[in-house]
């Protein structure tokens, strides 16, 4: 089954930590990245001092779909603020959340707060 992959989960196959295991076969089976968590990615390595170069060729071998934020994207993950208020996710986490929704699939993590939630959304915390 495929998955949506949260920046934590991709960052997690980055930096070589617990869960990537799940988040490589997530991979192998056609997984999808939002242009925003992407984003959130690229940010996190260029924030370590990865140059540009590096960044792009580590994440060439990331072979997942980048999907971009559109408007309905941008509603649904507004409309999920009251519902996540209280686990404090980002515009990030609610944007793949909203991505996974609209597919039908699990979003993949590693924020364990995530797993709390009742969305009706399908969540997969990777460890």
């Amino acid at each position: 089954m495929t998955s949506v992959l949260d920046a934590s989960a991709v960052l997690a196959v980055v930096f070589q930590e617990p869960g990537r295991e799940r988040v490589d076969r997530a991979i192998d089976e056609g997984a999808f990245i939002l242009s925003v968590n992407l984003a959130e990615v690229v940010t996190r390595m260029a924030s370590g001092g990865m140059s540009e170069a590096r960044i792009r060729a580590i994440l060439s071998t990331i072979r997942a779909t980048v999907v971009p934020f559109d408007e309905e994207l941008a509603y649904r993950a507004g409309l999920l603020r009251s519902a996540t208020r209280s686990a404090g996710l980002s515009l990030g986490d609610r944007a793949c959340l909203a991505l996974a929704e609209r597919l039908g699939v699990p979003a993949l993590t590693t924020d364990r707060i995530w797993g709390a939630l009742q969305l009706g959304i399908q969540i997969e915390v990777i460890r």
